[in-house]
C-alpha cells in the first residue's frame, strides 16, 4: 500500500511540478515582456500626440526657417496659393523656405529628418569656396550621415558609399552629388507624396497666413 502510494505520488508530482513550473515560468516571462510593449505603445502613442498636437500649428515649421538678420521681429507671410504650389514638384517645394521647413517639419514627425537634412548640408557644402573648409565639412558630412557607424545615418547602397567615400578621399564640390541625387530621389519617390498628403499639409491649404515672431533676446 505505502509503495503503491508512494507510486502514485511520483507519477503525479512531475507532471504537476513541471506544469506548475511552466505556468509560472511563462508568467514571470511574459509579464515583464507585456509591460515592456505596454510601456513601449504608451510612450508610442504619447509621442505620436504630442507631435499630432504639434503640427495643429502654424508654429510647428517656423523652428526650422533661417534665423532673422538685424530684426527684432520676424513676420512669416504664406498665402495658399504659394502652399498650393508646393505639390507642383518637389523641386518647387525645396526651393520655398517656407515650404522646405514645412517639409522638415513633416519628415521629423516620420523620424526620418535625417534625408532632408543631408540634403541641406550637401547644398552648403556646394557653396564652400576654401579648401580646407571643403576638406573639413566633408569629413563633418560624411561621419554624420554616410558612414556605416553615421549617428544619422541615409539609407544609400553599397556601392553609392564606396563611391562618395573615395570621392571625399580629395574631395571637390561635386563630390556629393551622386549620394545627393540618390537621397533627393528618395524622398522624392517616398516621402513627398506622403506630405502633400499630411496634416500639416493639408491644413496650410486652408487658409493662409501672416505670422510674426518675436525673436528671444
Amino acid at each position: 500500500m505505502f509503495i503503491e502510494t508512494m507510486n502514485r505520488r511520483a507519477k503525479r508530482t512531475p507532471a504537476t511540478t513541471s506544469d506548475l513550473r511552466g505556468v509560472l515560468g511563462l508568467q514571470k516571462l511574459d509579464r515583464p515582456f507585456q509591460q515592456h510593449q505596454e510601456a513601449k505603445q504608451q510612450t508610442m502613442k504619447t509621442r505620436l500626440a504630442c507631435l499630432s498636437n504639434k503640427s495643429d500649428s502654424y508654429t510647428d515649421f517656423t523652428e526650422f526657417l533661417p534665423p532673422a538678420q538685424d530684426r527684432a521681429t520676424r513676420c512669416l507671410k504664406l498665402t495658399k496659393d504659394e502652399v498650393v504650389r508646393w505639390a507642383d514638384s518637389f523641386d518647387v517645394l525645396l526651393s520655398h523656405k517656407y515650404g522646405l521647413a514645412a517639409f522638415r517639419a513633416f519628415l521629423k514627425t516620420e523620424f526620418s529628418d535625417e534625408n532632408i537634412e543631408f540634403w541641406m548640408a550637401c547644398e552648403e557644402y556646394k557653396k564652400i569656396k576654401t579648401p580646407a573648409k571643403l576638406v573639413t565639412k566633408a569629413n563633418n558630412i560624411y561621419n554624420e550621415f554616410i558612414d556605416v557607424k553615421a549617428p544619422r545615418e541615409v539609407n544609400i547602397d553599397f556601392r553609392t558609399r564606396e563611391v562618395t567615400r573615395q570621392s571625399l578621399e580629395e574631395p571637390t564640390p561635386s563630390s556629393l552629388n551622386e549620394v545627393q541625387a540618390r537621397v533627393h530621389s528618395l524622398m522624392e519617390k517616398d516621402s513627398y507624396p506622403r506630405f502633400l498628403r499630411s496634416k500639416i499639409y493639408q491644413d496650410l491649404l486652408k487658409t493662409q497666413y501672416t505670422h510674426c515672431q518675436r525673436n528671444s533676446v
